[in-house]
């Protein structure tokens, strides 16, 4: 994978360990959704062996109706979502019973801004913060509110949409003026009907994640190729496979980050 620093190197209390073995096969999200899980699942397993527990504290912000927070806690994780939206928390509670974890999963309205005094100061292993920072009014009240709750050696994972695979996509598609924008326009959008506030290119994202107070472990690329494919083409199984082995191998050559649609960092509170 893209990963910045040595493959199976400790970082801050955990291994990354590659593939997510030791969590449940999330194989079924598709090419789309399956790095991040991979990522998050190495996240995981590292910490639990390092904390000698069998289940983390994981705070999931604007997880919504639980795409991450339901098969976490089938996995025996303890967590925590907290969303701005009460359709999407009503949504969570109604999948959380039918998978048979509400005891498992708790859910409040809020948002990363707050979160100190809605879920406690120091009180998570692992806080999730995807696709949040690109839609949020302050990204860096966002993360001031993360850092509150994170215990000494907990980790973040962070996912967002990255500015450079935007403009290559309204290139491809043909809208060029709109890809002008995206590139020079401060925020990487491509004009008032744009539906994201914000997106980011590395550096920004680190200088953002800096002045927050964070420190930078891991950054990988993900969805390098798999965005601009046309759906027809990955109907097959076997072109799935193809595709993910694609993104799997573009994911080793650092360079091929920058054309990534997300950015997805793991950072620690310095």
């Amino acid at each position: 994978m893209a990963v910045e620093g040595k493959p199976g190197a400790d970082v801050k209390g955990f291994r990354s360990m590659g593939n997510g073995d030791d969590m449940t096969d999330h194989s079924h999200r598709g090419v789309r959704g399956s790095a991040v899980w991979d990522q998050v699942g190495s996240i995981l397993a590292g910490r639990t062996a390092a904390l000698g527990k069998t289940g983390l504290d994981v705070i999931d912000v604007g997880g919504g109706s639980g795409i991450f927070a339901v098969p976490l806690a089938a996995d025996g994780h303890r967590v925590t979502v907290v969303d701005p939206s009460p359709n999407a928390l009503a949504t969570l509670r109604q999948r959380a019973s039918e998978a048979g974890v509400t005891d498992m999963i708790s859910a409040v309205q809020g948002d990363a801004a707050g979160l100190g005094s809605l879920v406690g100061k120091e009180s998570a292993d692992l806080v999730l913060c995807h696709g949040v920072l690109e839609v949020v009014d302050e990204p860096s009240s966002a993360l001031n509110g993360i850092a509150s709750c994170l215990r000494a050696d907990a980790l973040v994972s962070i996912v967002t949409a990255q500015r450079n695979a935007a403009v290559m996509g309204k290139a491809v598609a043909g809208h060029l003026l709109e890809a002008r924008r995206l590139l020079e326009d401060p925020d990487g959008r491509w004009g008032a009907s744009d539906p994201l506030p914000r997106r980011f290119r590395e550096p920004e994202l680190r200088s953002v994640l800096a002045d927050a107070g964070f420190e930078v472990e891991e950054v990988h690329g993900v969805r390098i190729f798999t965005d601009l494919v046309p759906g027809p083409l990955v109907d097959e199984p076997a072109d799935v496979r193809a595709l993910a082995a694609l993104e799997a191998a573009a994911e080793a050559v650092p360079e091929m980050r920058a054309l990534a649609a997300v950015l997805h960092v793991i950072a620690s509170r310095r």
